[in-house]
């Protein structure tokens, strides 16, 4: 059964989705790790595509930018085409002198400046986390594979154009770097009983004169793909 937003058939999904904000990612994701893509969306642009790597059913998929966004998606892929893990790939700005251009975060949880965790009504703060199963393994192939990287908490923001924001108030609690999706995917992944993991790439620096090409940030950032494509 298709979704105003999806245009995939049950079964045409695997249960392992890597999902990227940009869809010209997920495109590329599909041409260079997934074995006989076939796409499965194209709505709004949105692409997906279901293949195999190393032999394993594996899908990838825009997702958008923003909260909100990546909220519609993953929560159509968990709850309508029974998906039972999404590790989401992409970019962040990173919060802390010595974090150099392409480095990886494993985003362990999500801070947020977004509403969305008010709809579950909560008595208290909710503290979005990562799967810890996919989380440790992701750690395990960074070393393995010798990528630099850190583990621990980001923040997703729902203002990219930011008036009056002091970032160093977040880093002082030990926030590693800003992206926009990470705490609604989470929330999902949790209400639902599935699980979740954000690999992120830094490319650019809150707190130095660094950034990547927007096309670094669409083809070269392939160390965060590795990783997420070990995990399946």
């Amino acid at each position: 059964m298709s979704t105003p937003h999806n245009s995939a058939n049950p079964g045409d999904i695997a249960k392992t989705v890597i999902m990227s904000g940009d869809p010209l990612r997920a495109k590329f994701m599909a041409e260079h790790f997934l074995e006989n893509p076939k796409q499965f969306n194209g709505v709004r642009n949105m692409l997906g595509y279901t293949g195999t790597y190393h032999g394993k059913p594996v899908s990838v998929m825009g997702h958008g930018m923003g909260i909100p966004s990546v909220a519609i998606y993953s929560y159509e892929l968990y709850h309508f085409y029974d998906v039972e893990q999404i590790i989401r790939v992409g970019t962040a700005g990173c919060l802390h002198k010595g974090m150099d251009i392409g480095d990886l975060v494993v985003a362990q949880g999500s801070c947020t400046d977004s509403n969305y965790l008010q709809q579950y009504h909560l008595p208290g703060t909710y503290a979005p986390i990562a799967d810890y199963g996919l989380l440790s393994r992701a750690v395990d192939e960074c070393r393995a594979m010798g990528i630099r990287y850190d583990v621990g908490n980001v923040l997703s923001s729902d203002i990219f154009y930011v008036e009056n924001q002091d970032w160093r108030k977040w880093a002082a609690m030990g926030v590693l770097a800003v992206e926009m999706e990470s705490a609604a995917l989470y929330a999902n992944a949790a209400a639902c009983g599935r699980k979740a993991l954000t690999i992120l790439t830094i490319s650019d620096s809150l707190v130095e004169a660094k950034s990547a090409s927007a096309e670094e940030r669409q083809l070269a950032f392939t160390n965060m793909m590795k990783v997420a494509f070990s995990l399946v």
